[in-house]
């Protein structure tokens, strides 16, 4: 069983898909709460793939691509090409669902009909990352190594701090933000965003 953490492909995408669905709910898989399995990776992971391939690391274990780590060097410039590139076509796509909807899938669909914006307070931080891990390569220091890979590349972009936002109910996810060297930021509702000057 062999592990390595390489550059991202443009034939990692439907790879990319898959992880994000698996690991969307909390660190679990979303398979049975979404009628579109490909939503969740519309929205976390493909736009950083094809706008920011140089900050996208594949996680394989014997070549198959097992986690994920992606990132943009400038949120609202990240945010601001979504808006016009990526976010357009996929409100057409996923129509905002009833307001009594209250299920997974009506809230990424929400999400998605939401402008995306950088949280106010972070002009330190203006990098972010997602992390993504199947079980089969948990618990191994792969996570870490993820982290470390992505932060000597913003490094040498001269990015002075990168964040993320992680859900409070996500403890796993927490503790392993924690122990690699973030530190909270604030609060938003039931998330917590995390930061780490470089």
């Amino acid at each position: 069983m062999k592990f390595e953490i390489r550059n991202y492909h443009i034939t990692d995408l439907s790879s990319l898909y898959k992880i994000c669905l698996l690991t969307a709910n909390n660190g679990g898989d979303s398979t049975s709460f979404l009628e579109d399995p490909d939503l969740v990776g519309h929205l976390f992971a493909a736009p950083y793939a094809i706008f920011e391939p140089n900050l996208c690391f594949i996680l394989s274990k014997d070549s198959i691509p097992s986690g994920y780590i992606l990132g943009t060097r400038d949120s609202m410039q990240f945010y601001e090409k979504c808006e016009k590139k990526w976010f357009p076509e996929l409100r057409k796509r996923y129509p905002l669902p009833d307001d009594k909807d209250e299920s997974i899938q009506a809230n990424f669909i929400r999400h998605l009909h939401q402008k995306q914006k950088v949280v106010d307070g972070l002009d330190n931080y203006p990098a972010h990352l997602h992390i993504d891990i199947l079980p089969i390569a948990q618990g191994k220091g792969y996570g870490r190594k993820l982290i470390e890979t992505i932060l000597n590349q913003l490094q040498t972009l001269n990015v002075q701090g990168v964040h993320l936002i992680v859900s409070n109910d996500n403890q796993n996810a927490v503790g392993f933000y924690q122990q690699v060297g973030f530190q909270e930021l604030k609060k938003l509702g039931e998330y917590i965003v995390f930061g780490k000057g470089l």
